[in-house]
């Protein structure tokens, strides 16, 4: 990515917020559309993109700059309805920078549009969508039924659950029934059970019961 390119945007988006669209746009060409760490993540399922980076930052420049009110909730709306799935997986990592430096107050415009963002990419049928919506912001404002179901559908997605953010903290006895059932069903039909249902079946109720056996 062009640190001069960046940053030059970064100024442009925090001074005229009516740049961002273009600036979205851009990034893919100006940024790069490869995974950040192609080597352990090739699909950029956990460790996101080039443009992932570039669109978190200027989301990031649009937030400190004007706050976390409605404005920039409509904003981040609009880009992410009307964008591709680049752009709104753009939104939805820059929900999670905000929400890493703590810039998203729970209750706020921001936060209630970005739950919103989050509940339409866990029905996404894309798995980088559906992995962005667990990411720190979603850790931090989902559900807990819509948290579940959005890990699980990892699961029968095959995405590696290291882009859970905060997994440990959120998974429950429920979400480890869930997963148990999900692996019985796959072993009463014969077909491998990803390797990642082990993280989530240590939270079982009763651990003197025995999962079922997982494979990659």
């Amino acid at each position: 990515m062009s640190d001069t390119w960046i940053d030059r945007t970064r100024a442009e988006v925090a001074r005229d917020p009516r740049t961002l669209p273009r600036a979205f746009a851009l990034a893919p060409r100006r940024a790069g559309r490869g995974p950040r760490r192609p080597g352990a993540d090739p699909h950029g399922l956990v460790h996101g993109t080039f443009e992932d980076e570039a669109r978190a930052a200027l989301v990031v420049a649009l937030a400190h700059a004007a706050g976390d009110g409605e404005d920039v909730a409509g904003r981040l709306r609009d880009l992410f309805t009307q964008g591709d799935t680049g752009e709104r997986r753009g939104v939805l990592r820059g929900l999670d920078a905000l929400q890493s430096d703590g810039v998203v107050a729970a209750g706020s415009p921001l936060a209630r549009t970005g739950v919103e963002l989050a509940h339409d990419a866990h029905r996404a049928n894309d798995p980088s969508l559906v992995a962005a919506a667990v990411g720190p912001f979603g850790a931090a404002h989902l559900d807990q039924h819509t948290w579940r179901h959005t890990v699980l559908k990892l699961v029968f997605l095959g995405v590696p659950l290291d882009a859970v953010a905060r997994l440990a903290d959120r998974v429950d006895a429920e979400t480890a029934r869930m997963a148990s059932d999900f692996a019985a069903e796959r072993c009463a039909a014969g077909r491998p059970v990803p390797a990642d249902v082990d993280r989530l079946l240590q939270h079982r109720p009763d651990p003197a019961v025995p999962a079922p056996t997982t494979a990659e």
